[in-house]
C-alpha cells in the first residue's frame, strides 16, 4: 500500500513562492503528478514527473512558473511554485501512477493515477 503525504502549503502574497513536498511510502510506481482543486472547480492537472528519467510535463497555465522535481533516494516529489497569483489558490494534491505512460494524455487525467495524497492548501493573497 502506498501512502502520500503532502506538505509545504500556506498563505503567500501574490508574486511570492512556495515549495510543496510529497513524501511517498511503499511501492511508488512510474510517475508522480500534482493536481490542484480550487473552490467550486474541478480538480486539474498541474505537472507530472517520471521517477526513472525525470521527464516532466506541465499544464500550460503553470508552465514557466512551476518546476516539478523528485528525489529518488527520499521517495519524494516537489513542486516549486514561483510568481504565484491569486488564481493559484487551491488544494494541491500529489498522485502516483504504477504503470508507465506513452501519452501525456494518460497522466493529465484524474483517473490516470492509482493513489492520492490528502492535499495541502495554498492560498495566494492579492
Amino acid at each position: 500500500q502506498v501512502q502520500l503525504v503532502e506538505s509545504g502549503g500556506g498563505l503567500v502574497q501574490a508574486g511570492g513562492s512556495l515549495r510543496l513536498s510529497c513524501a511517498a511510502s511503499g511501492r511508488t510506481g512510474y510517475a508522480m503528478g500534482w493536481f490542484r482543486q480550487a473552490p467550486g472547480k474541478a480538480r486539474e492537472f498541474v505537472a507530472v514527473i517520471r521517477w526513472s528519467s525525470g521527464t516532466t510535463y506541465y499544464a500550460d497555465s503553470v508552465k514557466g512558473r512551476v518546476t516539478i522535481s523528485r528525489d529518488n533516494a527520499k521517495n519524494a516529489v516537489y513542486l516549486q511554485m514561483n510568481s504565484l497569483e491569486p488564481e493559484d489558490t487551491a488544494v494541491y494534491y500529489c498522485a502516483g501512477r504504477f504503470s508507465d505512460y506513452r501519452s501525456v494524455y494518460d497522466v493529465t487525467r484524474i483517473n490516470g493515477y492509482d493513489y492520492w495524497g490528502q492535499g495541502t492548501q495554498v492560498t495566494v493573497s492579492s
